[in-house]
């Protein structure tokens, strides 16, 4: 018999597929030339479902068996909520101006969003699947949206193929853990993994694999990264933003529930492998953006390298590490969100601006929002006293107390190599003179808003990053 807690553990996905309905219904009563708050239902919807999640805090409730608000659950809803929160600002004037279908591109979205957070509130691997699905659909709806594109419409395709084949193998992984075990659940599964971990076991060893190459395929690690250099440059740009930060989050959600829990107990044969991904993602993702003339395919495989960077806090597998996942997802989507943020503000339909020569001469045209792009570039890059430079910190410190010195000393040098493909851009907007030219269009007030939102969290986090720190150890506690 279903009861009140069932329900309650579901409302903050509730709330934000409401909101994306809403958007849906507000767009198909639209009339030609008419305005409709696409955007405003959007960020009701998404508040909505921080605020409720906020309020549940602690209370690690139940429901329908398989659904869990813990707090590992609730932080990964707020965190997703707001970098859905953050792209909608950003997108404001920019995805009209873009010439996106603005309902279909808010409702997508939306949906996108309510797979993500189901992706870290489940303790089974159908669920798990399912919301996997519900947001791969989502986004690559997302990635071709822009009609007039044929690049767009290639991005997508690619995405579909391979998302669907990386589907392919994480679904039977998911049939080899259930003929394993002959459960799904991620508790029970982890309690006989645990009395049989010392005796070996084909079908377990194949699907542990299996489900090793769907999450990588997700967070874009190498080998399994091929999808994400085209997907990024063939999206509209805050689309491509959102599907480095959120989705990323979501995977990696649902990457450490299953890995540092039920199957945890395997850790013996998973960090080796793992570590071998997270150094070769870190070294080909910064070693090929530095080849890149393109910004957002730079940015792409610039995003690949942190992908590496938080396999590393998986790899190191304790309390720092698992806490450093969270602390750096969050500061990577802030960051990244606004990153891409300015690329949109400069764009226009006709004109992407996402060649590193359009940025020649913007530090003297455009004084404060190059200033806000060169913030963003050294938080990524990693420098003080920005966001950025603290989650390396934590990341590499907790390899480090793992015994993963390798691993520590790869990521640092890596990150001392991404400093010039960064500083490539902050170069060319301030020592670089204009050749040509370059009409720019004004940034839309909302989305200034949004980036100055960005920005402020950028210098807090890496200033006084303790709070969030320790509210990401409470929440990564609950799984453990």
């Amino acid at each position: 018999m279903l009861t009140r807690m069932d329900f309650a553990t579901i409302v903050p996905v509730l709330i934000v597929t409401l909101s994306g309905c809403a958007v849906l219904l507000a767009e198909s009563i639209r009339r030609r030339g008419e305005w409709m708050p696409h955007g405003a239902l959007a960020v009701i919807g998404l508040g909505g479902a921080i605020w409720t999640s906020i309020q549940q805090w602690g209370d690690n409730n139940v429901g329908f068996g398989v659904i869990v608000a813990d707090n590992y659950a609730l932080f990964f809803n707020i965190a997703i909520c707001g970098m859905g929160l953050l792209t909608v600002l950003l997108s404001t004037g920019t995805a009209a101006r873009d010439r996106l279908p603005e309902g279909e591109y808010y409702a997508l979205m939306l949906f996108a969003l309510a797979g993500m957070m189901l992706m870290g509130a489940t303790r089974d691997l159908l669920i798990i699947f399912l919301a996997l699905e519900i947001m791969s659909l989502g986004v690559y709806v997302l990635t071709a949206i822009k009609r007039s594109s044929d690049t767009g419409a290639e991005a997508g395709f690619k995405y579909f193929v391979l998302g669907g084949f990386s589907s392919a193998f994480f679904l039977y992984g998911i049939a080899l853990a259930y003929a394993f075990g002959g459960t799904t659940r991620l508790d029970e599964l982890g309690r006989l993994v645990a009395s049989q971990a010392l005796e070996p076991n084909i079908l377990l060893a194949l699907s542990m694999i299996l489900l090793l190459v769907g999450f990588s395929f997700k967070v874009s690690a190498v080998p399994f990264h091929m999808w994400a250099p085209d997907a990024y440059q063939g999206a509209p740009t805050l689309v491509t933003g959102f599907m480095s930060t959120a989705v990323k989050a979501a995977a990696f959600a649902a990457f450490v529930r299953v890995f540092l829990s039920a199957l945890e107990p395997l850790r013996g044969e998973w960090v080796p492998i793992l570590a071998a991904i997270a150094g070769l993602t870190m070294i080909l993702g910064t070693v090929v953006a530095v080849a890149q003339s393109n910004v957002k395919r730079m940015l792409a495989y610039s995003s690949i390298a942190h992908a590496g960077y938080l396999l590393v806090g998986l790899v190191a597998a304790n309390a720092a590490g698992k806490a450093a996942i969270l602390f750096y997802l969050v500061s990577y989507a802030v960051t990244t969100l606004g990153a891409f943020g300015v690329l949109a503000a400069l764009s226009s339909h006709d004109r992407p601006h996402d060649d590193i020569r359009d940025f020649a001469g913007l530090g003297r045209e455009r004084p404060g929002i190059s200033a806000i792009l060169t913030i963003f570039l050294l938080s990524l890059g990693g420098f003080p006293p920005t966001v950025g430079f603290i989650a390396k910190w934590y990341i590499f410190s907790s390899a480090v107390q793992a015994g993963q010195i390798a691993l520590a000393v790869l990521g640092v040098l890596t990150s001392v190599v991404s400093v010039f493909f960064y500083l490539r851009i902050v170069v060319m907007m301030y020592m670089t003179p204009e050749r040509a030219p370059n009409h720019r269009p004004a940034v839309p007030a909302v989305a200034f808003a949004g980036l100055l939102l960005a920005l402020a969290a950028v210098f807090y986090l890496g200033v006084l990053p303790g709070w969030l720190l320790s509210v990401a150890a409470e929440s990564v506690a609950a799984i453990f």
